[in-house]
């Protein structure tokens, strides 16, 4: 697949109108992807409603570029991914969670926090969970980003015991992301050390046992 910043070159000199049209005008699925990659590359915040569009198309590699372009413009594209993810199309719902938590906008916590708890797509799941680890709590007030940890903790370690191993393995780097950076480190650190150490001795999966000892290892190093 052509990756955004290996298309960044075959930009320059086309307008973002003209890189707009030609997303429009594709008439295969491989000239998607790649006017998707040209449009994404460019960084431009007007891109972001046609690159929102494509992730209603049946293209998941269009998708995945936008997806990728999209968290490149970072909180630009929240408000509109948020305007996404209430509308009726699922495809579209969940590449755009997938965006959103790449950003790690904190906005994006309440529909990251119901999807880590319920969505019935794995993927998705593991998605919100791995971003519930990466947000950026420095755009919130201290008592609010206490809060939100609070309840960020505890959908985490709720998740790893999802049925998938891949959404408790994700949930495992949420928790690992997020435990230095803790507003209350007293309140929650201890609940995190030992939810990974039970993942670790009761997870039937190496790799997610695996995932919560180097969790494990990095947390308790001398800092």
């Amino acid at each position: 697949m052509v990756n955004v910043i290996e298309q960044a070159n075959s930009s320059v000199g086309a307008t973002l109108s003209e890189l707009i049209r030609a997303v429009e005008a594709a008439d295969s699925k491989g000239a998607m992807v790649v006017a998707v990659n040209r449009l994404a590359a460019a960084q431009d915040a007007a891109a972001i409603p046609t690159l929102i569009t494509v992730l209603g198309y049946n293209n998941p590699g269009a998708a995945v570029a936008a997806v990728d372009g999209l968290a490149s413009l970072g909180s630009a594209a929240v408000p509109a991914l948020l305007e996404q993810i209430d509308g009726y199309n699922y495809g579209a719902r969940a590449w755009a969670i997938r965006a959103v938590a790449l950003i790690g906008d904190p906005r994006a916590l309440p529909v990251l926090l119901d999807t880590a708890k319920g969505d019935f797509a794995l993927s998705v799941r593991r998605a919100a969970a791995r971003g519930l680890g990466t947000i950026d709590w420095t755009l919130l007030a201290s008592e609010q980003a206490a809060a939100a940890q609070r309840e960020v903790v505890e959908v985490l370690t709720n998740a790893t015991v999802d049925p998938e191993w891949i959404v408790r393995y994700a949930a495992v780097a949420g928790l690992h992301a997020l435990a230095p950076n803790l507003i209350d480190p007293e309140a929650h650190r201890s609940t995190i050390l030992a939810s990974l150490l039970q993942v670790f001795q009761q997870d039937d999966v190496p790799a997610v046992q695996a995932r919560a000892r180097l969790a494990l290892d990095s947390l308790e190093a001398p800092r």
